[in-house]
Parts: structure tokens; C-alpha cells; sequence
């Protein structure tokens, strides 16, 4: 049984460091499980667990079956005999004994200490075993944390360790945007046009993923915290640039996140195509108008004019 459980340790650790060691800085197990190549030796190791777990079960309720089939085998022959029984502590009475040194209550007059108030008397109860095991432990493990951290150098200490991953963290976002450029966007020269419907569509999307309906409704005619998208009031100006520059920096004392921390400049000015896009639309049940009328005329071409549907 014991080279079974050691067995089984050795596979679990294997088989983590096999893991780490082929995903090597990849797209992780939690991001998408059901298509990750270890799957197979993650579910094999769960179903070892489970095995182990269930046959300790049932070896535990054998156990106490026998140890009962036992004691009544001995009741029956003491009771032949005309004897009165007296039952044998279990292996669990003993250890629970030798961890807390209990005293038994026909014993306790030999630890009774000689003061009492109001005849209420005091037991000399000493700490049990394994409180004072567990004191020595810690003793003996601030020797050796103090030993590996603080005098030898063997391992980091929590601050060292957190640098280190931030470093780490700052050579993958590195390679992330070495892998990935992002094209930088300048609100100043942007204009716009509804015919640019591909940044109309990603914009829409982006909107619909990043839960903005939740204040301004999926159609953009606002709630009770966003205000109304489709009208030509503004809160903070209605032109392109003034938008773009809503959605990228936000608008922190009214509720409205700075996007720009979680989006591309991409994203933010498809966003801003998107929801100047929403303008005359008129949805059902839209919010009064707020803010300043804005109007500016809008660029469209004579083959073409294009209006968000939702």
C-alpha cells in the first residue's frame, strides 16, 4: 500500500512538472480546458485521486465492521463465562490518549491542587503533547526560515519574489506587444464617416462584450446611470474627439470607466464610431435628453449610407 500512495505522488508530481514544462509560457489549461493537450493526464490523475480517495473509504468502514464484529464475539464469550465486560480501548483511544495525556475522571483527585475558593477546587492540568510538539515545531522552524532566508540566501524572501514576477510579467507583456503592435490613434485627425462599417461592426461588438448596455442599453438610449447615446445632447461634447477621448479616458465622478486601460486604441475609436453611429436612431423608451445640443454635419457618400441596426 505504501509503495502505492508513494507511486501515485510521484505520477501527480510528474505529471504537473510534465505540464509546466510543455506549456512553457502557452495558453494556459484554465483558458480553454476541453481543447488543452494534457487534458487526458489531468482527468487519468483526478480519477486516480478519486479511486484512492473512495478505497480508504471503504477500508475505514471495514475496519470499524471488524473491530465490531470483534467486540460483539467478546461480549458473548464474557457473557458465558459469567464476567462482566469491559471493553478494550481501539488504536484511536490510544493515539487520542498519548496526544492530549487526558487524566480519567476516577483519577483526577491525584492532580487536585490544595487551594479552592467557594469549594470550587483547581485540577493541575498540564498542556497536552501535541500543543507543546507543535510549540517545539515552530521553534525549530524559525531556525530554519531564518537559517535560509535571512542568513544563507538559499531562497527568495515575499518581496524579492514579487519583483522577480514583475519583471517576468514585464518581458511577457514585452513579447506580447513585440508579437502584437498596436496601432496607435490619433482623435485628432480621425473623422467620421458612416461608411466605415467595419469599425461600426467591431465597435458594436466591443460595446456588446464589454457589458456596455448595462448603463446605456444595448440600443443606446440609456438608463437610470447612463445617459442617451442616439440623441444630440452631450455631457461632455458630442464631436469625434471629445468621444473618442470619453470612451478612452472615462469619466471617474459619473461612473464611466477609462476604457483605454482595457481596450486597444483600435477598439476605442471602433467604440467611438459605433456609438456616434447610434445618432437618430431613436430608440423605444429612450432617456430624456442631458448635456448640450451638439450637431455636426456627417460625412457619407452618395453610393452608400449605413445606420447601426441592433
Amino acid at each position: 500500500m505504501k509503495r502505492v500512495v508513494v507511486t501515485l505522488f510521484t505520477l501527480i508530481l510528474s505529471i504537473n512538472s510534465f505540464a509546466q514544462g510543455s506549456t512553457g509560457g502557452g495558453q494556459s489549461f484554465w483558458s480553454d480546458p476541453l481543447s488543452h493537450s494534457l487534458l487526458p493526464l489531468y482527468v487519468i490523475s483526478a480519477l486516480v485521486v478519486i479511486v484512492v480517495f473512495l478505497a480508504a473509504v471503504v477500508a475505514i468502514y471495514m475496519i470499524k465492521i471488524l473491530n465490531l464484529l470483534t467486540s460483539e464475539a467478546e461480549k458473548h464469550k464474557v457473557a458465558k463465562l459469567g464476567i462482566e465486560y469491559v471493553s478494550k480501548p481501539t488504536w484511536w483511544d490510544n493515539f487520542l490518549q498519548s496526544m492530549n495525556a487526558w487524566v480519567p475522571v476516577d483519577q483526577e483527585k491525584t492532580i487536585v491542587l490544595d487551594h479552592d475558593y467557594d469549594g470550587i477546587k483547581e485540577l493541575d492540568n498540564h498542556l497536552p503533547p501535541w500543543w507543546k510538539w507543535l510549540f517545539i515545531a515552530t521553534i525549530v522552524w524559525s531556525a530554519i526560515y531564518i537559517f535560509v532566508f535571512h542568513i544563507s540566501n538559499s531562497l527568495p524572501l515575499q518581496l524579492e519574489e514579487y519583483q522577480t514576477e514583475l519583471i517576468v510579467a514585464d518581458e511577457q507583456v514585452r513579447r506580447l506587444r513585440a508579437s502584437q503592435p498596436l496601432q496607435e490613434i490619433d482623435e485628432n485627425t480621425l473623422a467620421f464617416t458612416l461608411d466605415s462599417i467595419s469599425f461600426i461592426t467591431n465597435g458594436k461588438a466591443v460595446f456588446m462584450d464589454n457589458n456596455c448596455g448595462s448603463c446605456h442599453r444595448n440600443d443606446g438610449g440609456g438608463n437610470m446611470i447612463g445617459p442617451n447615446l442616439t440623441d444630440e445632447y452631450w455631457l461632455h461634447g458630442g464631436s469625434i474627439k471629445e468621444v473618442f477621448s470619453i470612451v478612452k479616458n472615462g469619466v471617474v465622478e459619473k461612473g464611466m470607466p477609462a476604457w483605454g486601460k482595457l481596450l486597444s486604441p483600435q477598439q476605442v475609436r471602433d467604440v467611438t464610431f459605433f456609438v456616434l453611429s447610434l445618432q437618430g436612431t431613436n430608440p423605444q423608451d429612450a432617456k430624456k435628453p442631458q448635456g448640450d445640443l451638439y450637431k455636426e454635419e456627417v460625412i457619407q457618400s452618395d453610393s452608400l449610407s449605413v445606420q447601426a441596426s441592433l
